[in-house]
């Protein structure tokens, strides 16, 4: 499945790609996130926890990050292991284009699951991928907004 959209951020370019580099503000902007660590500059481990349709499943996995063309273009992948639930894994490019004294944060997703989450169906996961997507974006963009509701 694949996910794109773009949002328009109240913030500049760097301060966008500084705050989408900050374990603090990504681990309140990510739905579900339990725990995340930077276990390198380019690694981050997580823990979360997601609903899926009738599936409630805790999630550890990690996430590597290029940056080799930042700050105006960044690529994240990852995987993650939901136990008897089964795995998630995919990747995202983001771009971000300056616009004034805001940021055009653009994005594309592709995700892949397996196991129990799989057998719930395509129209299901995508629907509950692109809800988790515009959650975080939604949360990311209160955050750099300063509106303290978005925890």
């Amino acid at each position: 499945m694949e996910i794109a959209d773009e949002i328009v951020i109240p913030a500049t370019l760097d301060a966008v790609y500084a705050s989408l580099n900050d374990i603090k503000i990504l681990k309140k902007c990510i739905p579900g996130c339990q725990e995340l660590l930077a276990t390198s500059e380019t690694e981050l481990a997580a823990t979360v926890v997601l609903k899926i349709g009738p599936i409630k499943a805790s999630f550890n996995g990690t996430v590597m990050i290029d940056q080799t063309r930042a700050p105006k273009f960044f690529s994240l992948s990852g995987q993650g292991d939901g136990g008897v639930a089964g795995f998630a894994k995919g990747a995202a490019d983001v771009e971000l284009v300056e616009d004034g004294a805001s940021t055009i944060l653009k994005y594309t997703a592709k995700a892949e699951t397996g196991g129990k989450i799989a057998q719930l169906g395509n129209r299901l996961i995508t629907s509950t991928a692109k809800k988790l997507s515009k959650q975080f974006f939604g949360n990311f963009e209160a955050e750099m907004a300063g509106d303290e509701t978005a925890d």
